[in-house]
């Protein structure tokens, strides 16, 4: 099975499907997935956006990503918060997003519970606590879900979030660099190996 495929510009990357050909896909491999991400807004961003991803392909957020950005206020969390049944409507009318009426309820539900965390608690530090004490061998299959993700999955849940399932859980470590899941031989996961 090909696990990576050389690119015009000569650089071995993960072989996703449709990457190949798609200019913004090998972008967001390269400069952003698995990268470490900080700030609530971004980590929020991030949550949202895999949400919407469950049961879609990636690269159908990514092509709505700045759509996203516009309908949910760039994704700040108070803002967010603040979204009422006007903004629904609106979000449901939004052709440029993906209208599913649970998950633009779980993001509007997700920002209030951000909000609501204990005080010293943030989303990255709930990340953080549940970031896998060791890596993945790279000889072992990429899993969807680990114990890690159905533990943050689970925290999650306990305080509010709604759609972070362990499969969403685990797809969000990944993305933001708790979990360094490029193949064997792309450009991306030597420049991410841990000291």
């Amino acid at each position: 099975m090909v696990q990576t495929f050389v690119g015009a510009d000569g650089k071995a990357r993960c072989a996703w499907a449709g990457i190949e050909s798609d200019e913004l896909y090998q972008r967001y491999h390269d400069q952003e997935w698995g990268r470490p991400v900080a700030g609530e807004r971004e980590l929020f961003e991030r949550l949202s956006l895999e949400a919407f991803q469950s049961g879609l392909s990636w690269i159908t957020i990514l092509r709505k990503r700045e759509a996203f950005r516009a309908a949910f206020a760039n994704f700040e969390p108070a803002c967010v918060a603040a979204f009422g049944q006007a903004d629904v409507d609106r979000l449901m009318a939004d052709a440029g997003i993906v209208r599913n009426l649970m998950k633009i309820n779980a993001t509007i539900g997700n920002a209030r519970a951000i909000l609501a965390l204990p005080e010293g608690v943030t989303l990255g530090s709930l990340l953080r606590a549940h970031a896998p004490a060791v890596p993945r061998p790279e000889t072992d299959p990429i899993p969807a879900r680990t114990a890690e993700s159905a533990a943050l999955a689970k925290a999650l849940k306990k305080l509010g979030f709604a759609f972070v399932g362990p499969t969403t859980a685990y797809a969000m470590m990944q993305a933001v660099g708790l979990a360094n899941d490029h193949q064997p031989g792309c450009w991306v996961a030597e420049s991410l190996k841990r000291p």
